[in-house]
């Protein structure tokens, strides 16, 4: 006789039913490639930063400082003076990478089947951060030119509507959220629905009439900033990202928080980035002037692309967008594809820079 199957131990159907985080594609061992698929800063850490890693190492031996102590006071200096208003310590919260933290904000916020507003297409892990949470996502399309759609999106909110959440710049898309019409956006959302800005690539806008999230987060209860050091700081690989928030929501973020989230090695590399903030923004303005000259030469091409204000570049390519990037891996230049929707392509080397717009020039001879 057939031994009777031992029962299955059951796993909730809402993460059953969760799409795939597509990380960007790495360059295969010995191959030779520029990375241009996971918006990484190109340059490595600066001097300091590396011996406060090297430094920290001898230590990792011990449990990190829970709250990340020094940190957290360093990041509200940094936005009292960058900002133009207060932020004290206990605005601030810290987790392994914005990601980390948004998880949070929506585990603290979001009761089972309660609905989360995003825009779509933006960045990939909304819709999974927010079914782990146990909640509902309600997409609300960008539009042609890979804007936010705010007057779309405040429409959408119902009464089970607990967050919102708002990218800028977009991501993959580019363009950012300009002041007024988040403020006009503001004006229509209930007070007790919390609105998420979220400004992983803030260091990179260049758009005079972009929205001051400090600004905004003063003016506005409901409003929680979220950051990174993984995008302009350069340290991706060591997962820092961090909340401004009201005092009691941020108490409640910290007991929400995985213990001891954020390791020594990357409290410590953080603190010694914001201690060389003026020589990292330096890189920063290189990187926003090799973005000018990627744009630029894209648009001589005739390419009629979305205004770019992080590290990137969107090309709507629709069911075109698969056989692109294979042809841009082939020629040794790595970028994300959207799986028929688009490719994002990120600010790197100018070498890489180089090399992808001869690329492009093959994309539009192909058409």
């Amino acid at each position: 006789m057939t031994a009777p199957r031992a029962p299955r131990v059951p796993v909730r159907d809402s993460i059953q039913a969760l799409p795939a985080y597509v990380p960007g594609a790495r360059i295969p061992v010995g191959a030779s490639a520029y990375k241009l698929s996971s918006n990484e800063n190109p340059y490595p850490p600066l001097p300091s930063v590396l011996a406060a890693i090297a430094d920290a190492a001898a230590d990792v031996n011990r449990y990190p400082d829970m709250f990340a102590t020094e940190l957290v006071e360093r990041i509200a200096q940094h936005l009292t003076v960058t900002g133009g208003v207060p932020v004290g310590p206990e605005n601030v919260v810290v987790g392994n990478g914005s990601v980390a933290v948004l998880q949070h904000v929506l585990d603290t916020v979001v009761e089972p089947g309660d609905e989360v507003v995003m825009p779509w297409r933006s960045f990939e892990a909304y819709p999974i951060t927010v079914a782990v949470a146990g909640g509902v996502s309600v997409q609300v399309p960008v539009t042609a030119d890979g804007r936010l759609d705010l007057p779309a999106m405040a429409a959408a909110i119902t009464e089970r509507t607990r967050v919102v959440l708002v990218c800028s710049p977009n991501n993959p898309t580019g363009p950012v959220v300009h002041q007024g019409e988040l403020d006009a956006f503001l004006a229509q959302v209930p007070g007790d629905v919390l609105v998420v800005l979220d400004e992983a690539y803030v260091e990179f806008v260049r758009d005079p009439d972009v929205a001051d999230g400090p600004a905004t987060f003063a003016a506005h209860r409901n409003v929680v900033l979220l950051r990174t050091f993984s995008k302009a700081y350069g340290l991706a690989g060591l997962r820092v990202g961090f909340a401004v928030a009201r005092p009691r929501l941020a108490s409640a973020l910290r007991s929400a928080s995985t213990p001891f989230g954020v390791n020594h090695v990357a409290q410590r590399a953080a603190i010694a980035s914001l201690g060389a903030v003026d020589e990292l923004l330096e890189r920063v303005e290189a990187l926003v002037a090799e973005r000018t000259r990627l744009v630029e030469g894209l648009r001589d091409q005739g390419w009629d692309l979305p205004d770019a204000q992080g590290n990137f570049v969107w090309f709507d390519l629709g069911e075109r967008t698969a056989a692109r990037a294979a042809e841009s891996t082939e020629a040794g230049v790595l970028v994300r594809p959207f799986a028929g929707e688009g490719v994002r392509v990120s600010v790197g080397e100018r070498e890489a820079t180089d090399l992808f717009l001869r690329v492009a020039a093959g994309w539009r001879t192909a058409r």
